[in-house]
C-alpha cells in the first residue's frame, strides 16, 4: 500500500511542476514582450530531463528495488518535501512575474528583494529548495540511488552552469 500512496505523491509533484511550466510560461510571455533577454539556453534542456528523472527515477527505483517505507526515515523526509512546496511557492509568490524556470532578464528590471530574496546570505533560495526536495522525496521510500545521483548531477548542473549563467544575468538588474 505505501508503495502505490507513494506513486501517486510523485505523480502529484509531477502535476505541481506542469503548474509551475503554466506559470513559467506565461512570465516568459511577460518578458519577452518587455524586453527580456534569455540566457542560458543550452543548458535548460539538460535541467528538465534531470528533473523528469528524479521524478520517473524515485518510481523506478521503489518499484524495481522493492525499496521499504521506513518510517523513521519517511515520515521527515515527507515534511521536508512538503515544506519544500511551501518554499517553491513562497519563491514564485516572492519573484512575481520575474520567476522563471529559465532564465530570462528584463532590462531595466530591479532585483527582488522581498521574500526569502531579502536575506543576504541565502544565495539562489529557489536552488536550495530544489537540492533539499531531491534529497527527501526518493528518501520518502528510501530511494537512496536516486537521491545520490540526482544530487551529484543536479550540483554540477547547478554550479557549473546555471548559478554562474543566473548570476552574470543578475549583474544587470538595478539594485533595489
Amino acid at each position: 500500500m505505501s508503495v502505490v500512496v507513494y506513486i501517486v505523491l510523485v505523480l502529484a509533484t509531477g502535476v505541481e511542476r506542469l503548474i509551475e511550466l503554466v506559470i513559467s510560461k506565461r512570465n516568459a510571455a511577460h518578458a519577452f514582450a518587455h524586453g527580456g533577454v534569455e540566457h542560458g539556453q543550452r543548458h535548460f534542456p539538460f535541467m528538465v530531463v534531470l528533473h523528469t528523472g528524479l521524478l520517473l527515477a524515485c518510481i523506478a527505483e521503489v518499484v524495481l528495488l522493492d525499496r521499504p517505507f521506513i518510517g523513521a526515515l519517511g515520515w521527515p523526509m515527507l515534511v521536508i518535501a512538503l515544506l519544500c512546496q511551501a518554499g517553491r511557492y513562497w519563491v514564485i509568490a516572492s519573484l512575481g512575474r520575474q520567476w522563471n524556470t529559465r532564465v530570462i532578464v528584463v532590462p531595466g528590471a530591479s532585483r527582488v528583494t522581498r521574500g526569502p530574496y531579502r536575506f543576504a546570505w541565502l544565495r539562489h533560495p529557489n536552488y536550495w529548495i530544489v537540492a533539499i526536495e531531491g534529497i527527501a522525496l526518493p528518501l520518502m521510500h528510501s530511494a537512496w540511488i536516486t537521491a545520490l545521483v540526482f544530487t551529484v548531477l543536479n550540483a554540477v548542473l547547478l554550479l557549473a552552469f546555471r548559478i554562474p549563467t543566473e548570476n552574470r544575468a543578475l549583474a544587470a538588474l538595478r539594485a533595489p
